[in-house]
């Protein structure tokens, strides 16, 4: 069955039909006193000709076949046998076959050759400006919709050409949609600028698909401020939750964090936020705004929710910030976690350090140990050296100095390594000499 003509590009084909003395759903007007009053409303300055009642007779059969019997076939057939005979027709009665042509093949889907009749239609001259119009820019959004952008924009322009008043907002849209798929989007810019810009001079609110348009084209032409202002504009007027954190990244990519922040939290609380790489950048911010806390409290929470998985990454930031939020009872078991997770040796490692500062001495050298076990570090040196002062806590001296002696063997640990060992070598001299003390008395 042949579809229902309710589509938006179909409406405007069927406007063509009707100011070219065809009525909808009948589509073909049977007395040519229509046609001739159709030619008596256009311009002075273009005769038509008109529809003659045996090429009506024709046109009436094919639409019969297409629209009763749904036969798509015999429609075609019928337009073909007309086809035929085209020499003894004038320009509109040509246009008007190919017009129905194009309607057939459009509702049965062949796009091609829907295409090909509708330019043939306005290649006939001369045929009702109104008509020649509407296919124009019908032709316009049809080569949209199959990417043959050029021909949008060329079909566009022979339309202004025969347009007496200002170039309507939906022809800018259609042209901007046509050269930012050309990859031509200085003109794209001006195009839909344009556009939004008329709208609003008229109080209307712009379409949304507008507005994403041009922020798409602000994107690409790499103008971050322009992208900003139209998504606050877009969070204005529609308020969607996508556009509370694209506005957010915007304001990062300005280097603008503070107001980056603000409309995070605005957003969070609005409960916008509830997608992992959301709150996941949103503890960033937090973090890199020295608010930790905050960040590590967001991400436990959506750890607790399923939100969030409890993966290396999420694990090991959640324990870095519990840790510079000063919360080392919450960061170690994290951080436990997280190392557990880990290849290399390098979570185990700060691992050691936040437990020696703790003074879990025992712990501090068991994390040390892992770390030297697992390898990949940056700074081997260093887990040698917290493990040394472990030791040297724990009053093994002996075993501190082996570790201290590791130490001095990197670079990167080398001058702290030296100085603790002095420090060491001296308490142990300090006990030895007690020890002796204590033995003789």
């Amino acid at each position: 069955m042949m579809k229902k003509q309710t589509n938006t590009l179909l409406s405007a084909l069927a406007f063509a039909f009707a100011s070219a003395t065809v009525s909808v759903p009948s589509m073909l007007v049977a007395t040519d006193a229509v046609a001739q009053e159709q030619k008596a409303s256009e311009k002075k300055t273009r005769r038509v000709p008109t529809l003659r009642g045996k090429v009506y007779e024709q046109l009436a059969r094919a639409q019969t076949a297409a629209d009763e019997a749904g036969n798509v076939e015999e429609a075609i057939a019928i337009l073909k046998e007309v086809e035929d005979k085209s020499d003894s027709m004038n320009a509109y009665e040509k246009a008007m076959m190919y017009n129905f042509f194009g309607f057939i093949y459009y509702n049965n889907e062949d796009y091609a050759k829907a295409l090909e009749s509708f330019a043939k239609v306005v290649e006939q001259q001369p045929i009702p400006e109104k008509f020649e119009m509407t296919t124009l820019f019908s032709l316009a959004q049809l080569n949209l919709m199959q990417g043959n952008y050029d021909e949008t924009i060329t079909y566009l322009e022979r339309w202004e050409s025969l347009n007496t008043g200002p170039v309507p907002v939906k022809n800018k849209v259609i042209k901007a949609q046509a050269y930012y798929q050309n990859k031509q989007y200085d003109e794209a810019a001006m195009w839909i600028s344009e556009a939004v810009a008329d709208h609003e001079a008229e109080g209307m609110i712009p379409d949304e698909g507008w507005l994403i348009l041009q922020r798409a084209i602000f994107y690409e032409l790499k103008q971050p401020q322009k992208v900003k202002d139209v998504l606050i504009k877009m969070v204005k007027l529609f308020d969607e939750p996508k556009y509370w954190i694209q506005l957010a990244g915007m304001y990062g990519e300005l280097g603008e964090e503070r107001k980056q922040l603000a409309i995070m939290e605005t957003a969070y609380q609005r409960g916008f936020v509830n997608t992992s790489a959301d709150v996941f950048n949103m503890a960033q911010l937090y973090y890199y705004h020295r608010v930790p806390y905050k960040g590590a409290k967001l991400m436990e929470q959506a750890m607790n929710d399923g939100v969030l998985e409890k993966n290396l990454r999420n694990l090991k930031f959640l324990g870095q910030s519990w840790s510079l939020a000063k919360e080392q009872d919450k960061a170690i078991p994290v951080m436990m976690q997280a190392a557990e997770l880990s290849e290399d040796g390098e979570l185990d490692a700060q691992l050691a350090q936040i437990l020696l500062n703790e003074e879990r001495f025992d712990d501090a050298i068991a994390a040390a140990d892992r770390a030297v076990e697992k390898g990949d570090l940056r700074n081997p040196g260093l887990v040698h050296l917290i493990k040394g002062m472990a030791l040297y806590n724990k009053k093994q001296y002996a075993l501190a100095l082996n570790q201290l002696a590791e130490a001095e063997k990197h670079q990167k640990s080398r001058a702290m390594a030296q100085q603790w060992k002095q420090f060491v070598q001296g308490e142990k001299r300090q006990a030895d000499a007690l020890a002796s003390e204590l033995g003789a008395s």
